[in-house]
């Protein structure tokens, strides 16, 4: 069995009001997100791990995807999951 190539980490997180494909991609990124802010877990240290950036190389961007990030997958937690328990209409 050959491993898949996790999907590609935007800048920013997507802002749009509905669930989006690229929240759909990354839905394990998001949990690890919200793990590691549960557990205080240092942001530069989650961007490494999770997101793969280097915040020396670019603490403000790399402080920004983070953010981004990790907003949009608390926001997901609180209110785009009932998107997601919706009975689909096909």
């Amino acid at each position: 069995m050959t491993g898949t190539n996790p999907p590609p980490i935007a800048a920013l997180a997507p802002a749009d009001p509905h669930v989006t494909a690229y929240d759909l991609a990354h839905v394990t990124l998001y949990l690890r997100l919200l793990d590691a802010a549960a557990a205080a877990a240092p942001w530069d240290q989650v961007t490494r791990i999770v997101l793969g950036l280097d915040a020396s190389a670019d603490e403000h961007g790399a402080r920004r995807t983070y953010e981004s990030h990790l907003d949009r997958a608390r926001w997901l937690s609180a209110n785009g999951f009932r998107e997601l328990l919706k009975p689909s209409s096909t």
